[in-house]
């Protein structure tokens, strides 16, 4: 017969300066089993599946609580625990928390056999048994190294067991995202007929991403020169701006020559948007933001983030599978004078429906009599109808009119920089000093944001625009990509023409612009396309 005193972990948290700070157990616990046992007389087999090989050796195990070094000073036993028997096979042996249900196990059989009178595990674990009770004296290891306890011990086996719940339970799994997730499962599907519609990515033939010709001469060009890693400035780099700056208001705008563009460069055009909505929160204490039904998912996240309200504005009429001018037009003049109004510079995502030149005048003269300030999101220029100046129009229109204006911008789409998350927010003044100070509350809200933006596609863009060779090919290329976009919707509407008996015109199809297409199908229509031609798409009524 042999004694054994086992210490698997410590509650240190509880103790302080040699005496117990409260009599029950509060978490965070170490481990998710903590048990405690004094001198309890084991009778072992070597080789029994029940029990613990027991030999005269001592083993010292050092991992089992993560006492602070001035707890470890005074003596707290936390961080090395002795084993007065135990086999070789014991030696250094560390106990991690799932081992500990078995040796719990072993223990609690050989308490039961050697002393009928202790304390039933099932009444700790009902909360029954508490420190400071008669059978917790066992609680803590008696020794002359620990001055706990005074009481004698009783030859029972107490065991507290705690499970070890974690700080983040309450955080619950977030939903897929319905954009990303669409795309997620697509990579799952081994099918070799499937085909992603999901996310705005432009494709070759063979369903790769393409990367621009003029981009990799790019980049030849600034391994050429050898150019560094440095950090950038906080706005960005400086001929990036510059150059976004001129393609998006053009290089002889008043805008540009008097200086009242606010511009630095952010990641991408979700980054651009967020600090544009930081601005908002910040600055224009509960101004709503209007925004298109439909409309990017992700518009709405931002926002939401950013806690600035948002309501929606009608867009798309499902009767023609086109514009709702009127009710657009109706919504804007119904919002709070000063609200901001979300707008989609060209190619709208998701239902590729622009106003007309005529329409947009009319935007801008509603705008202008409410007070509204006009916040276009610009993530398509040159990709949408292959003239950067065209899609810009909309965008230049409203700064002609001396309005003050935010507008985001991306080059995921026009340069294929879709990881490199190179954009831009400018926000249009009517002053040079206005926008000097915009611009020194944007680089405050990025600092602790993101510090400063990634530099190689930063590089990528001054470069294609500085250079009139690239700028030439950057446009051909562009060009390129959005015929080939046209020349997809010419086949899709020709197929379904031929095809379709019914009369349906489908010419709404040819007038859309851009990546996206609203079919005008119903929910049911597109499910049952998503399961026989393994389509994998956005969920929406009708697209």
């Amino acid at each position: 017969m042999q004694k054994i005193t086992f210490c698997f972990c410590w509650l240190a948290q509880q103790a302080t300066h040699h005496r117990l700070r409260t009599n029950r157990l509060s978490p965070p616990f170490h481990s998710s089993l903590l048990l405690y046992s004094s001198h309890l007389p084991i009778q072992a087999a070597e080789n029994s599946s029940s029990s613990i090989a027991i030999s005269p050796n001592t083993v010292e195990s050092r991992h089992f609580s993560p006492l602070s070094r001035s707890h470890q000073a005074k003596g707290f036993p936390g961080t090395s625990c002795s084993h007065r028997a135990a086999s070789p096979a014991l030696r250094n042996l560390i106990f991690p928390s799932s081992l500990c249900f078995q040796m719990a196990s072993s223990v609690i059989s050989a308490a039961a056999s050697a002393s009928p009178s202790a304390c039933p595990v099932t009444d700790l674990l009902k909360g029954k048994a508490k420190l400071g009770s008669g059978n917790v004296g066992s609680l803590f290891i008696k020794d002359k190294g620990n001055p706990f306890l005074n009481s004698k011990s009783c030859g029972r086996i107490t065991m507290a067991v705690a499970v070890n719940v974690s700080r983040f339970e309450a955080i619950t799994m977030a939903p897929p995202d319905p954009i990303l997730g669409v795309s997620e499962a697509f990579k799952a599907d081994n099918d070799e007929k499937k085909l992603n519609l999901g996310v705005g990515a432009y494709r070759t033939e063979e369903l790769q991403p393409y990367v621009l010709d003029v981009v990799k001469k790019a980049e030849n060009l600034m391994l050429e020169r050898g150019e560094n890693k440095e950090y950038l400035p906080i706005e960005g780099l400086a001929a990036f701006n510059k150059a976004t700056a001129e393609l998006l208001f053009g290089a002889d705008s008043p805008v540009i020559s008097e200086q009242r563009v606010a511009t630095i460069q952010g990641l991408s055009g979700t980054g651009s948007l967020r600090l544009a909505a930081v601005l908002i929160e910040r600055y224009f204490p509960g101004a709503k933001v209007l925004i298109s039904s439909p409309t990017w998912g992700n518009h709405k996240n931002i926002f939401n983030d950013a806690r600035v309200p948002w309501s929606e504005y009608r867009y798309y009429d499902p009767k023609t599978v086109g514009l709702d001018f009127e009710g657009m037009i109706e919504d804007i003049k119904a919002a709070p004078e000063g609200s901001f109004v979300l707008l989609h510079g060209c190619a709208h995502n998701p239902t590729g429906i622009d106003p007309t030149p005529e329409q947009w005048e009319k935007i801008a003269d509603v705008i202008q009599e409410k007070n509204h300030i006009p916040f276009f999101d610009v993530a398509y220029q040159g990709f949408a109808s292959g003239s950067l100046d065209q899609d810009a129009a909309s965008v230049r229109l409203f700064a002609a009119r001396g309005m003050e204006i935010f507008v985001a911008q991306s080059y995921s789409k026009n340069l294929g920089l879709y990881s490199e998350r190179i954009g831009a927010i400018n926000v249009v003044c009517s002053s040079s000093d206005t926008a000097a100070r915009v611009k020194s509350q944007l680089k405050r809200i990025a600092r602790p944001m993101y510090s400063n933006p990634p530099i190689h596609g930063a590089r990528i863009v001054a470069n294609v625009v500085g250079d009139p060779a690239l700028f030439g090919e950057w446009k051909a290329e562009m060009e390129m990509m959005a015929g080939r976009i046209k020349g997809v919707r010419q086949k899709l509407y020709d197929s379904l023409t031929s095809k379709d008996k019914s009369g349906k015109d489908w010419s709404f199809i040819l007038k859309q612009i851009g990546m996206f297409s609203f079919t005008g199908l119903n929910k049911i229509q597109v499910t049952n396309q998503s399961a026989t031609l393994l389509l994998y798409h956005k969920s929406m009524n009708s697209q």
